[in-house]
């Protein structure tokens, strides 16, 4: 069966690691940063040695997301938030082939044990299963 694992993030969170503290989200220092991206590498290599990694990355911050939705006239809308309303969104994701919901539940228990600074934000991993072929809805 394969899964989408993903992490969640604010455009705060983006900006703490850029050193930019704010509210709840502390400065990340280079030190924490590389440890960040250290966990992760090993977090990927140990799931493409097992077979189990499909895709994966991370993504921009949220300012560079744009949102399209249809307005009253059936015409595409385009915006760039409300961020200030928006809580968080996606901010990286794997897609994993695993044997079972335990496997990617222990899997994703260990992501969630990923490195940075002491009173930044936690967020839960979201694990969704991906239907096949159009499998049961």
């Amino acid at each position: 069966m394969k899964y989408l694992v993903m992490v969640q993030g604010s455009q705060a969170d983006y900006e703490a690691m850029r050193g930019q503290a704010s509210g709840n989200s502390p400065a990340w220092s280079e030190k924490e940063i590389q440890a960040m991206f250290a966990f992760m590498g090993e977090v990927n290599n140990d799931l493409s040695e097992s077979g189990e990694f499909v895709d994966g990355h991370g993504l921009a911050e949220p300012a560079q997301t744009r949102f399209v939705s249809l307005g009253d006239d059936g015409r595409p809308v385009v915006s760039d938030g409300p961020y200030s309303e928006t809580k968080e969104l996606l901010a990286g994701y794997w897609v994993l082939d695993c044997e079972s919901l335990e496997r990617v539940t222990e899997i994703a228990a260990r992501i969630a044990t990923c490195p940075g600074p002491v009173g930044a934000p936690v967020y839960p991993i979201v694990i969704r299963p991906i239907l096949d072929e159009g499998g049961d809805l």
